[in-house]
């Protein structure tokens, strides 16, 4: 989406709106912020918004990134070792907001947040064009605190729901996403960590049927997609599709030279999953 786009105060939502009416699932890439480096992480951020990326979530580097696995711990490792921190991702943000109009999630752990200051962060991550924070870490009935302070800036929480999530928290966690816009309502695909899968679950549609009782919200699914199939089949039962590992490990497996252009041809594939009917 190139910068000259129609922005609105609630860009997520636009989001998602504009992919439902065009008939098709949204795709959210995700890229790891210093991942394999700096220039190539903000190289691939900007073509993907420029491919058509509908959200597109940031990733900030954590030692300990405990909803994640093999593939966005490695990344994180080596993001780390290259210098990134969330200040510097912030920076890079901006530097992306400044060229696409693509709505720009934040995704990462509770300690470095709390750690640069809340009301600093979510003003820094404002100025820099961020719509929307994911915090895995981070439960809804302990997130007053970051939520004013995101809220009061016009970002979004957006919190995760598991299959294993009861009818009681779901509904808990939709309530309180609600008090910020929500965004979307990020619903992980399985019990486990982040990771590229051959298969969904069988029981994907039933779990999103208790997801959208409780709530009006986009539903986007993440954690083990990765193929156009998987996009097809999310987009008969939920709004929009979550990729990562998989757009990371197509990315590494490139050459240095050619990794942005790797990244964007994955994607490109993943589109042709994403239209309904």
């Amino acid at each position: 989406m190139s910068k000259a786009a129609t922005q609105t105060s609630a860009p997520i939502a636009a989001a998602f709106t504009r992919a439902r009416a065009e008939g098709r699932a949204a795709l959210v890439p995700y890229v790891m912020a210093g991942y394999p480096d700096e220039a190539t992480s903000e190289a691939l951020v900007v073509a993907l918004g420029e491919a058509g990326a509908d959200v597109i979530e940031l990733g900030v580097a954590f030692s300990d990134p405990l909803a994640d696995g093999a593939t966005i711990q490695h990344a994180s490792q080596r993001a780390l070792e290259n210098g990134m921190t969330l200040g510097k991702a912030l920076r890079l943000a901006a530097r992306v907001h400044a060229r696409v109009a693509t709505p720009l999630v934040l995704m990462g752990y509770y300690n470095p947040l709390y750690a640069y200051g809340l009301e600093r962060f979510c003003e820094e991550a404002a100025r820099a064009g961020i719509a929307g924070l994911i915090v895995p870490d981070l439960p809804p009935e302990e997130s007053e605190p970051l939520r004013t302070a995101a809220t009061a800036r016009g970002i979004e929480l957006i919190f995760l729901v598991t299959p294993t999530s009861p009818d009681t928290r779901i509904a808990q966690v939709a309530a309180t996403a609600g008090k910020t816009g929500g965004g979307f309502v990020y619903c992980v695909s399985l019990s486990g960590v982040t990771g590229a899968r051959d298969d969904l679950p069988a029981e994907l549609p039933a779990f999103l049927a208790r997801v959208r009782a409780a709530t009006s919200l986009p539903l986007a699914v993440g954690f083990g997609v990765s193929q156009p199939e998987h996009v097809t089949k999310i987009g008969q039962v939920a709004d929009g599709a979550v990729v990562a590992s998989a757009l990371l490990n197509a990315v590494d497996a490139a050459p240095p030279e050619e990794r942005v252009a790797a990244g964007i041809a994955y994607f490109r594939a993943l589109q042709t999953g994403a239209r309904r009917g």
